[in-house]
């Protein structure tokens, strides 16, 4: 007999520029979650899209009573649309809340893995893709090392102890994200997903093997400039006795 999950899980997915992928997506996730009681998708759409990805989302979601459809002009960037991910999430009242990228650079297929853990009362569990069973595909050696680096980096300068510290794969109860998002995030890039996972060093982790999938663009200065401002930041805080 399937475990069944007696929980209500609140998923967390910005959009942008999917209309391929995006109806699939929802459809994949939804299903991997049939173990769970009460299951809501949140996928945050904003004007970082120039196709058709809300309106098929909102067609899906007149036959979806799981899917809600935010739209959120007002980001200004991918971490607002993941903040507002979450504020929709943690008002639901979800007692278990799933952060995961749509387009399928993270696979459906891993969520599953995440619930034993929840159920046994840990905090949070990272999806890492360094872990054993862990993998990345069709992403530049580039990206690769810079996100393997920052881990290292920040094991080493804010006494963390994950293998991959800069994945967005995740899953948290709802008091320890609201904890997280009181104390405020500082980022306006990826970085968030490392400054996130700081903040929940103290807690219960659990970490799983997941698969991620990209082609990515050109890895830009900006955001790994602004990620090394960022650590520096909590570094800082951490010699004070801040953090």
């Amino acid at each position: 007999m399937p475990q069944v999950y007696d929980a209500s899980l609140a998923i967390a997915c910005p959009m942008a520029n999917e209309a391929d992928t995006a109806i699939p997506f929802v459809k994949q996730v939804l299903d991997a979650c049939q173990s769970v009681q009460k299951v809501t998708f949140f996928a945050v759409v904003d004007n970082a899209t120039k196709d058709n990805t809300v309106e098929l989302l909102r067609d899906y979601a007149n036959t979806e009573p799981r899917l809600v459809v935010v739209w959120a002009p007002e980001n200004r960037c991918v971490v607002d649309a993941y903040m507002r991910g979450y504020r929709e999430a943690l008002a639901s009242g979800a007692e278990w809340i799933l952060e995961i990228d749509g387009g399928f650079s993270h696979d459906p297929g891993n969520i599953p893995q995440f619930f034993p853990y929840m159920a046994q009362n840990y905090d949070c569990v990272f999806g890492s893709r360094f872990t054993k069973g862990g993998r990345i595909t069709s992403s530049s050696f580039r990206r690769r090392v810079v996100s393997w680096g920052g881990t290292l980096l920040t094991n080493a300068l804010i006494g963390t102890n994950l293998t991959d510290m800069t994945s967005g794969f995740e899953m948290f109860r709802r008091d320890v994200l609201q904890n997280v998002l009181d104390r405020g995030i500082h980022s306006q890039a990826h970085f968030f997903q490392t400054e996130i996972k700081v903040h929940c060093r103290n807690l219960k982790i659990a970490e799983v093997p997941i698969q991620y999938h990209m082609a990515s663009p050109r890895l830009s200065g900006g955001p790994v400039g602004e990620a090394f401002t960022q650590l520096w930041r909590l570094f800082k805080l951490r010699l004070a006795g801040r953090l």
